[in-house]
C-alpha cells in the first residue's frame, strides 16, 4: 500500500497548477497549436490572438497595457534580460554604477557579478533585523552615475515585503532605471508594482499557479530606459528582445494564471493568513524563533528556526509528513549557509537551524499536533 504523500509547504519553490489553468493549456495545446509568427493563415493568427490576450492579462496585474510584456522562460532569465540588457546603454552614458541588495536571488546577484567583472562598481545593500532594505540606504547609496537599481518585491527565504514604492519615490528625480524582481510578490502584492517608477518587472508563472518555463519582463516604457539589448540572438520575436518560437500554451496558462491571481486575491490571501495564524498557534509553545518581521510579511511564508536544531534533523523528522526547505530552492543542491539570513545578521547557529514553510490558497491543512510532538521528541 502506498504511503500517502506528504503536505506541500513549498509554495515559494513552485506552486501547483489551477485547474482552470490546466484546462486552458490543455485546449490550447489541442487547439491552438500554430506558430504566433504564421501570419498567413488562421492558425498563426489563432495564436497571435491567444498571445495578445495572455499579454493583455498578465500586464493588468501592474495596471500596464498588453504591449509592456516581453515573455521569457521565466523570472531568471528576464532578470538576466533586464540588468545584462542595459549595460551596453549604461557604459554608453558613462554611468556604471549600480545599487542592489545583499538578499537578493542568485538570478539577480550571478549577472551582476557579470557586470562588475565588466568595470560596473556594484553596491550591495544589507538589510535590517527585520529582513528589509531600508529606503534611506538606497537614497544614500545614489550617484549621479547611478544606471540601475535592483531591489527584489519581496523575498524568496524570508518572504519579507520590501520597501520598493518606497524606493520608488526616492527615485523620483533620478534617471536610473528601477527594476524588481517581483518572482514572489507578483499577484500576491498587488499595489506595489502599479507604481509608475518601476521600470522593468520581473515574473515566473509557476509562483502564481501558472506552467513552469514561462515568465516575462514587463517594461515601463519611460525615457529613462535609453535601451535594452537581448542578450541572444535569432529570429527576431519579442520585438527583437527575446528570440524563439513563442510556447503558445505556457503562454495561455500564465494568461489565466495571472487573471486569477488578481480575481481571487481577497479569498487566497485571507486563507493564507488563517493558515499562519493557526500554524504559528501550534508552534508558539516549542520557542522557534520567527526570521524576519511577520508584519512585512506575505502571509504565505514562513522563516523560522527551532531551539538551534539542525535544520536537516527538522526535515528529516517531518520527511514523511510535511514537505518544505532549509533554504532557496534554485540553490540547494549546493546547501550552504543563506546569504539572506547571514545579511542579517543572525547567529549562525540560527541560520543552520532555519526551514521555510510556504503554503496557498490550495494547501491542505496537515495535523499540528502530529508536527508539534514530533519536533518536541528532537529535544
Amino acid at each position: 500500500m502506498t504511503s500517502p504523500l506528504p503536505v506541500y509547504l513549498d509554495c515559494n519553490a513552485t506552486t501547483p497548477l489551477e485547474d482552470e489553468v490546466l484546462v486552458a493549456m490543455m485546449d490550447a495545446y489541442r487547439t491552438t497549436f500554430g506558430n504566433a509568427g504564421s501570419r498567413t493563415h488562421r492558425y498563426g493568427l489563432e495564436a497571435s490572438h491567444a498571445v495578445r490576450k495572455a499579454r493583455e492579462q498578465v500586464a493588468a496585474v501592474v495596471g500596464l497595457e498588453w504591449d509592456a510584456v516581453t515573455f521569457t522562460s521565466g523570472a531568471t532569465e528576464s532578470n538576466n534580460l533586464a540588468i545584462l540588457g542595459l549595460a551596453g546603454s549604461a557604459e554608453a552614458m558613462g554611468r556604471k554604477h549600480i545599487i542592489s541588495t545583499q538578499i537578493e536571488h542568485k538570478a539577480v546577484l550571478e549577472p551582476l557579478e557579470a557586470l562588475s567583472a565588466r568595470g560596473f562598481e556594484v553596491t550591495l545593500l544589507p538589510p535590517s533585523s527585520t529582513g528589509a532594505v531600508d529606503p534611506a540606504a538606497v537614497q544614500s547609496a545614489l550617484r549621479p552615475d547611478t544606471a540601475l537599481v535592483s531591489v527584489m518585491q519581496v523575498n524568496n527565504e524570508t518572504g519579507v515585503i520590501q520597501p520598493i514604492e518606497a524606493i520608488a519615490e526616492i527615485l523620483h528625480g533620478h534617471p536610473a532605471v528601477f527594476h524588481t524582481d517581483a518572482a514572489q510578490g507578483y499577484g500576491k502584492d498587488l499595489q506595489q508594482l502599479c507604481h509608475d517608477r518601476i521600470d522593468l518587472i520581473s515574473v515566473s508563472a509557476h509562483k502564481i499557479f501558472g506552467p513552469k518555463g514561462i515568465g516575462a519582463l514587463i517594461v515601463r516604457q519611460t525615457g529613462r530606459l535609453k535601451g535594452l539589448s537581448p542578450v541572444f540572438f535569432g529570429g527576431g520575436q519579442e520585438r527583437g528582445l527575446r528570440p524563439g518560437t513563442l510556447a503558445v500554451p505556457l503562454i495561455v496558462g500564465f494568461g489565466v494564471a495571472a487573471s486569477t491571481a488578481v480575481r481571487d486575491y481577497a479569498s487566497r490571501r485571507n486563507r493564507c493568513m488563517a493558515f499562519r495564524s493557526r500554524l504559528l498557534e501550534a508552534l508558539s509553545p516549542l520557542g522557534i524563533s520567527v526570521n524576519g518581521d511577520l508584519s512585512i510579511t506575505l502571509p504565505s511564508t514562513l522563516n523560522f528556526s527551532y531551539d538551534d536544531i539542525d535544520s536537516e534533523a527538522v526535515i528529516l523528522a517531518l520527511k514523511d509528513y510535511v514537505a518544505f526547505s532549509n533554504g532557496s530552492a534554485c540553490t540547494s543542491a549546493n546547501y550552504s549557509l543563506s546569504h539572506v539570513l547571514t545579511a542579517m545578521n543572525l547567529p549562525n547557529s540560527t541560520v543552520n537551524a532555519a526551514v521555510r514553510w510556504s503554503w496557498s490558497h490550495m494547501t491542505v491543512e496537515p495535523d499540528w499536533n502530529v508536527i508539534a510532538n514530533r519536533l518536541l521528541r528532537l529535544k
